[in-house]
């Protein structure tokens, strides 16, 4: 758990099962909602639309639409398009699979405007990484490993990373624990099977199988 803006027991995650709820999420603008109000907010439709460059109407239909699925809330103070929003929680959790082929197309669904949203971010990061100093350029990690796991050790392996990643995260909420260097850094994890070795897992590629 973390802390809320305003001192509330905030949730770490909302998990969203609904595949109404995942389509709704999947929406360029909604994703980029979600993630300012969880960098930046609580803020305003007034000042979604600034940061966004929507209309204040659009940001406002966004978030009524976020709020109706759980994934934002209003935050104290203020009233009508001049009320302020906040996140419900740090991070979103949706299904990887589901035996309910809306769910799961529901969910593919999202995971692809997710990592469409993650390389453009990745790509705008690198147009103008040359003017970083030079020790955030040598710091900074891009690359891949291919790597022989099971399943179970490929789940094993996330939650190590998970778990390497947590010492750090309350650095978000309270600048008070942030060492006087750090600056915000987005960490993509990514793992799948790679199907440019087609000799590899050919079993497994429309597999009627349930494992």
């Amino acid at each position: 758990m973390t802390q809320g803006s305003d001192g509330d027991e905030q949730p770490r995650s909302v998990s969203l099962t609904d595949p109404r709820a995942l389509r709704a999420y999947a929406h360029p603008t909604r994703l980029t909602l979600v993630g300012l109000l969880r960098r930046s907010g609580p803020f305003t439709a007034t000042r979604a639309a600034e940061l966004t460059g929507e209309s204040v109407a659009s940001c406002s239909y966004h978030l009524r639409i976020l709020a109706k699925y759980g994934l934002v809330e209003e935050a104290p103070g203020g009233r009508g398009r001049e009320k302020p929003w906040r996140a419900t929680a740090r991070y979103t959790d949706w299904p990887g699979d589901s035996e309910d082929a809306t769910v799961a197309a529901a969910a593919d669904a999202l995971s692809s405007a997710v990592a469409e949203r993650y390389f453009e971010r990745v790509l705008r990061a690198m147009e103008d990484r040359h003017r970083l100093p030079r020790k955030w350029r040598e710091a900074e990690m891009f690359g891949d490993s291919l790597l022989y796991l099971t399943p179970d050790e490929l789940a094993a392996f996330g939650r190590r990373i998970e778990e390497l990643l947590r010492p750090y995260e309350g650095r978000e909420s309270d600048p008070s624990l942030r060492p006087e260097e750090a600056r915000p850094v987005s960490v993509l994890r990514i793992a799948y099977l790679d199907r440019e070795i087609p000799e590899e897992i050919p079993e497994l590629l429309d597999s009627d199988s349930e494992e």
